[in-house]
């Protein structure tokens, strides 16, 4: 028998171990800290154990880092179709936005902008203004009305319309990406409201029947208003679908990002209360929050052309 074992059962014989008793609803304390250890347990502790350590297991040292955070589209939109936007600030022209479009990742996304920079439709982002200046990012406010929805969907013999393609390409991009789709330097066109309620149930009469039918509330975004991020917009995901990226005159986006806007109020206690009972005059102040004090207009716009 080994000398350390002998040593051990002799002192259990001369000196029997006192048991440790300790309430069912607690765990043992340290035995170090404990004034009445035996001298066999104190003895084992200092001369500690008699087998070799295990080593630590692989999976123990294993570091996973975080996901990177990367846009879940092409990286190199300068292969791609190319938009421009000429902007000027009260009259003074400030310089030239040059878009990468995304058209294999976001097609339909990619077609509307593009038709709305070169009029195809008959209507352009020709004077149409910058309506928006956030922390994040810059919003022109759009089309106030965009027809040939309906009638392209019943050309074309498809039962989505334009605005439902654009939603539905939103939905895949939530699904393909890592991190925020809105980047700094993206472009992107809003398609959905996130903000808007749900429909009101109510009554309605139909062919002699009372049935409860739906009200929407509010309108939908006509897929027009665009904003450009001058940081990562986490808060646009929800809403905005991603076209393409500035890859020329980030510097005027920027400067747009500078205009003076309208300050948000919305922590004063009368606006809150009119919020609260739906005064409508909250809600007209509500919209004229971060709007511009100069005016911020798209002089020019179209698609250029690749020579090579």
């Amino acid at each position: 028998m080994h000398s350390s074992s002998r040593l051990l059962c002799q002192i259990h014989q001369l000196i029997p171990p006192k048991p440790l008793q300790f309430p069912a609803t607690q765990a043992p304390p340290n035995p170090i800290l404990r004034r009445d250890l035996t001298f066999s347990s104190l003895l084992l502790f200092m001369m500690g154990p008699l087998t070799a350590p295990q080593p630590l297991r692989a999976e123990t040292m294993v570091i996973t880092p975080d996901k990177p955070i990367v846009p879940c589209v092409d990286r190199n939109p300068e292969t791609g179709k190319k938009a421009f936007l000429d902007v000027s600030i009260d009259g003074e022209p400030v310089g030239r936005i040059v878009i990468g479009l995304y058209g294999e990742d976001v097609p339909s996304g990619s077609s509307r902008f593009s038709d709305l920079v070169s009029g195809a439709g008959g209507v352009s982002y020709r004077r149409k203004e910058f309506v928006k200046i956030m922390p994040n990012y810059v919003q022109n406010g759009g089309l106030r009305y965009y027809g040939g929805d309906a009638e392209i969907a019943r050309k074309t013999g498809r039962k989505l319309s334009i605005l439902d393609r654009l939603v539905d390409e939103l939905e895949k991009q939530d699904v393909s990406c890592v991190g925020t789709k809105n980047v700094a330097k993206s472009v992107s066109i809003i398609v959905r409201d996130p903000l808007k309620p749900p429909p009101k149930l109510k009554l309605v009469a139909r062919e002699g029947k009372l049935e409860i039918g739906q009200e929407e509330v509010g309108t939908d975004p006509n897929g027009t208003e665009f904003v450009i991020t001058t940081e990562d917009s986490p808060e646009l995901d929800a809403s905005a679908l991603v076209v393409g990226r500035v890859i020329e005159g980030m510097d005027v986006v920027e400067r747009i990002g500078r205009v003076e806007t309208v300050k948000e109020n919305t922590t004063s206690p009368y606006f809150r209360v009119a919020k609260l009972i739906g005064d409508k005059r909250a809600v007209v102040a509500e919209r004229g929050f971060n709007r511009p004090y100069s005016k911020v207009v798209i002089t020019n716009c179209g698609l250029i052309m690749d020579t090579n």
